[in-house]
């Protein structure tokens, strides 16, 4: 948990409760349904939520803005946006439903007032949102072709509306296409672990 604070010194008490809360809450019902890797759980803070919030270093979601999480497995990066940006509402959709279930006992458990939850493929999804977010779910050029539908004409950010996902390695071709509406931001520049050498924020206007 201290590796959050070390970056969002600013949070607020219930924030802080509701991130503490995660560790136990993934572990208990990973060993029931496995949403992340068992060797993975004990890098929950530094490996799932702060990769997570590396989009909250990227843009600061105004209040009332509405985001959809594509492919949120067990709640990535939707959940620990939602704690960081209360006043913002955040959709998480994923294809498996035991996924969506253990996403659904999360946000309940610690009390997020901000989140709907769905269990349906992304295809199904007909609602408008100001931004899709996403952890590396398919190739750019397939996610935005999915997305562009639910992606609502009238921005309220400081970026314009589109998909901002989280992504690692090279990324020259997938991004090509996308030139003139992409930004892509290397988190190594925010977070100073080792993990974050390879890891990447990208940003297309829709």
């Amino acid at each position: 948990m201290d590796i959050i604070l070390k970056y969002f010194p600013e949070l607020t008490d219930k924030q802080k409760e509701q991130f503490a809360a995660l560790y136990d809450l993934y572990t208990d019902w990973n060993a029931k349904i496995n949403v992340i890797s068992r060797k993975d759980i004990t890098n929950l803070y530094e490996h799932h939520v702060l990769h997570s919030l590396g989009i909250a270093k990227i843009i600061n979601f105004r209040n009332g803005t509405q985001i959809m999480d594509l492919g949120t497995g067990g709640g990535f990066p939707g959940i620990p946006l939602a704690i960081m940006f209360p006043e913002c509402h955040f959709h998480l959709v994923d294809s498996i439903g035991k996924k969506i279930k253990v996403a659904t006992e999360v946000s309940t458990a610690i009390g997020l007032q901000n989140v709907s939850l769905r269990h349906c493929r992304a295809e199904e999804e007909k609602q408008m949102f100001d931004f899709v977010v996403s952890r590396a779910v398919m190739p750019l050029n397939d996610l935005v072709k999915i997305i562009r539908k639910n992606i609502s004409k009238e921005s309220k950010n400081a970026h314009p509306n589109g998909l901002i996902c989280l992504k690692g390695g090279e990324l020259q071709n997938e991004t090509m296409q996308f030139k003139n509406h992409t930004n892509i931001y290397n988190l190594k520049d925010y977070f100073s672990e080792e993990f974050f050498d390879t890891k990447k924020v990208v940003y297309v206007s829709i």
